[in-house]
């Protein structure tokens, strides 16, 4: 395995200028953050590029004539990438991991399977590779097998990891619907949580990967657990109806949890929940669970949050029915319904939102007040091809 290389431009363009001109008849087959949300990769029906998200640009491309890739996935802002093959005109089958050395302009490692792969996800030790069933880990240095995890049914290709030095968590679906099994590689330890009665659509890791958020397909609530003991610590709500949770981001300063939907709304939540200890947590050997700090901030219960109303009726929780004293979001931005878009926390109370018709929006939130957030930013990175193909209406 080569030395990792930070990833510098390899063709010839204006990186700080998005040209959008040249995509007619493009397609945005998936869109992934980096290990620390400085990035994110798009993986195009030709070829891939990689943005930097503030200041906003383009930072490097791998243009094709043809060929697709259906997972790109980076390892923070490294030369090593992950590609599996995707679309109509895939560039590797869809059931191999190619790992891609940019600074050699060649593939250093591949994994083939019998079925396709659903997800990759890196850190700099593991490679961890989802399929519909199953759960492969490698270690990142020979490319041994490490692990092999029977899950159930898993055509999302849920699976995290943490992204601390000192911390090494997985967390994969179970053997069972809605349950989460975490590996805690450093302990030697698995745990099992029962998260949702319903199959699980979405979850998240924090950094350290003491804690994970999780959402079922139902999509109305969010739960936050300890992955030491597998409590829950709080849940909140996004709302009553049934919704496709597309994204769970949560701050790093674990104060915010952001949800994306197929509603149009990305909901920004208020934690209150608090790692005692921070420096200890992040070192095994003297590792201590999470634990729930109740936070009494009136920005909780008031009614001039700009919130769902039913978060004014909170100081009636022992009268109304649960989802009325279930917590509700504490800021909101919206976004048009019928596309998918990924969330993620940037500087400052701000969040980035990358959406699957190439756009890219930038918006921050009062952390005191809440409400509707404020749109900083927006661009345009790829020029979208909507038009139905030939033969379709």
């Amino acid at each position: 395995m080569s030395e990792p290389l930070l990833l510098q431009p390899s063709v010839p363009y204006p990186p700080s200028e998005l040209d959008v001109n040249d995509n007619d008849g493009m397609e945005l087959l998936s869109a992934s953050w980096n290990q620390d949300y400085g990035c994110f990769a798009a993986g195009t029906s030709r070829g891939f590029r990689i943005y930097n998200c503030d200041p906003f640009k383009e930072i490097f491309r791998r243009d094709l004539k043809s060929g697709g890739f259906g997972i790109v996935e980076m390892l923070f802002r490294c030369n090593i990438l992950a590609l599996v093959g995707g679309g109509s005109n895939p560039q590797y089958p869809p059931n191999k991991v190619m790992i891609w050395d940019d600074h050699q302009s060649r593939c250093i490692g591949e994994f083939s399977f019998r079925s396709d792969v659903r997800a990759v996800k890196l850190r700099r030790e593991h490679i961890v590779v989802a399929l519909e069933h199953k759960i492969y880990v490698y270690d990142f240095t020979d490319l041994k097998l490490l692990h092999q995890i029977e899950t159930f049914s898993n055509p999302r290709g849920l699976c995290c990891l943490s992204h601390h030095s000192n911390t090494s968590v997985l967390a994969c679906l179970g053997l069972q619907r809605g349950q989460v099994r975490i590996d805690h590689f450093g302990l030697k330890m698995s745990k099992l949580i029962d998260a949702h009665d319903s199959s699980l659509a979405c979850f998240t890791l924090t950094m350290d990967g003491l804690l994970l958020a999780t959402a079922s397909t139902k999509g109305t609530l969010v739960r936050i657990f300890n992955t030491m003991d597998g409590t829950r610590l709080q849940e909140v709500r996004r709302g009553v109806d049934r919704a496709e949770i597309y994204s769970i981001a949560l701050s790093p300063n674990v104060q915010w949890l952001a949800v994306s939907s197929d509603k149009g709304t990305v909901h920004i939540f208020s934690l209150r929940v608090r790692v005692v200890g921070e420096e200890s947590s992040n070192h095994y050997g003297t590792a201590q669970s999470p634990t729930v700090h109740q936070n009494f901030s009136n920005n909780l219960l008031s009614p001039n949050t700009g919130g769902n109303p039913g978060s004014s009726l909170s100081f009636m929780k022992g009268m109304l029915p649960k989802y009325f004293s279930s917590e509700w979001s504490f800021a909101q931005f919206f976004v048009p319904e019928n596309n998918r878009f990924v969330a993620a926390f940037g500087f400052q109370n701000s969040v980035m939102i990358v959406g699957m018709d190439g756009s890219f929006y930038r918006c921050t939130f009062d952390p005191l007040n809440g409400g509707e957030m404020s749109q900083q930013e927006y661009i345009r990175f790829l020029k979208i091809d909507n038009r139905p193909k030939s033969g379709t209406t």
